[in-house]
């Protein structure tokens, strides 16, 4: 069953809700959203959030205010990260609340990962293909976000938020549950053979070698004996990052969406030739804490 869920019943929605988490946790926000119902002309409709596409800064910040209120936050609440493709994890403070929201220059610095305590945080980020990852600790109600695309796969920043987490937080990673969000899958992303060597090699530190096991084969292959190309599962390969670093994989939901087989409902940098706008990944503790 697919995760990731409309909030509106039996339509297109503008978001989608992590429907176990919201079940589970009333005092937990967290979700994606669609390209639907923004204020954004082509080639950015309609509902852009990334300040750094092209758009116009008015469409955009239109558009992040409703997300915001939709998704149950005040706008002042939007905090998000300059995404640079890294690994960098950034805790986020009470004074860190608004960073980013409105310009660019003044997100959090070199950073694709942030973590928080601090209820009525809305913790944002930005995709166009590259995976969405959620965390949460229900004990301590420490959530977080990271954005990985193949860089950031390569680089396990999956493996480093969980370590910050630890470290930093109190929260064993068997006691963590995480979501993997809409991103391009399997089915078309498409690599050149030096992407592939590198997703390989962090493969390798994942599986077990044996020569009679097939295992890892699955998230990489080659998409023909012709071509220098290959094709790769950039879910599947967090997926197993994250159970790597000790998360149970019962504890990890994982989206079926394929941002590029569906540009009737996600922007895609593949699919649109990078002229695309951006989703949305959100989480955040209610403002007022709810047992």
């Amino acid at each position: 069953m697919e995760p990731f869920v409309s909030t509106e019943q039996g339509q297109a929605s503008s978001l989608l809700s992590i429907e176990a988490w919201r079940q589970q946790y009333p005092w937990l926000r967290a979700g994606f959203t669609t390209r639907l119902g923004g204020s954004s002309y082509p080639p950015y409709a309609s509902l852009n959030g990334g300040l750094h596409v092209g758009d116009e800064a008015d469409h955009v910040r239109s558009n992040r205010q409703f997300i915001a209120s939709q998704a149950g936050f005040n706008f002042r609440d939007w905090t998000c990260g300059e995404q640079v493709h890294g690994a960098a994890v950034y805790i986020v403070q009470p004074e860190d609340k608004g960073r980013g929201r409105k310009e660019r220059a003044d997100a959090i610095a070199d950073t694709d990962a942030l973590v928080t305590t601090v209820p009525g945080v809305m913790l944002t980020s930005f995709y166009a293909d590259c995976v969405p990852l959620y965390f949460v600790h229900p004990a301590s109600r420490t959530v977080a976000l990271a954005h990985a695309g193949w860089k950031g796969t390569v680089q396990k920043i999956a493996a480093e938020t969980i370590r910050v987490m630890r470290d930093h937080c109190g929260c064993p990673p068997a006691e963590l549950h995480a979501a993997i969000g809409p991103s391009i899958g399997g089915c078309c992303y498409e690599i050149s053979s030096d992407v592939a060597e590198q997703l390989d090699a962090t493969i390798g530190e994942l599986f077990i070698p044996n020569d009679d096991d097939e295992q890892g084969k699955f998230v990489l292959q080659r998409k023909s004996q012709s071509a220098d190309r290959y094709v790769a599962d950039l879910k599947e390969i967090n997926r197993q990052i994250m159970i790597k670093a000790g998360i149970q994989p019962t504890s990890i939901e994982i989206s079926r969406y394929c941002t590029s087989c569906r540009t009737d409902l996600f922007f895609s940098h593949r699919k649109e030739q990078g002229r695309t706008g951006r989703m949305v990944s959100w989480i955040g503790l209610k403002e007022e804490v709810e047992d």
